[in-house]
């Protein structure tokens, strides 16, 4: 083990919510655990997605629960040996937003022009 490992404490159910409100508008909390659906095209951007979640989370060593469907893919965040979210939830869970959610057209002063709006190039469907 890493001499970096160690167990953080559970956050507040109150203190979850309204983090979620001020940090993260697009996650819920349910059920234990912080969420996020991700809305595609379908298949293919719904592979593109998990594959992008599944590299952040292997580079973060904390692994996400996923359900992969057609056009959705929902996240599902909860630090096991706290038995609850933790601010390393919160943490992977922002990383996640600023990839899968980046639109380069808007984020990057010109510099991309973006995924086109042509049915044909389709990925993430914007909340």
């Amino acid at each position: 083990m890493s001499e970096h490992t160690h167990t953080q404490p559970a956050l507040t159910e109150v203190d979850i919510e309204k983090r979620l409100k001020e940090e993260l508008p697009h996650w819920y909390y349910e059920n234990g655990w912080i969420r996020r659906k991700i809305k595609t095209s379908g298949w293919k951007a719904s592979l593109m997605v998990v594959n992008t979640v599944g590299h952040l989370a292997e580079k973060a060593w904390h692994h996400p629960d996923l359900t992969v469907s057609y056009a959705f893919v929902i996240v599902k965040l909860v630090t096991h040996s706290a038995k609850g979210v933790t601010d390393k939830d919160f943490a992977l869970a922002k990383k996640i937003e600023d990839v899968v959610m980046w639109d380069a057209a808007t984020e990057s002063d010109g510099l991309f022009e973006g995924t086109p709006d042509d049915p044909r190039f389709k990925y993430i469907k914007p909340d």
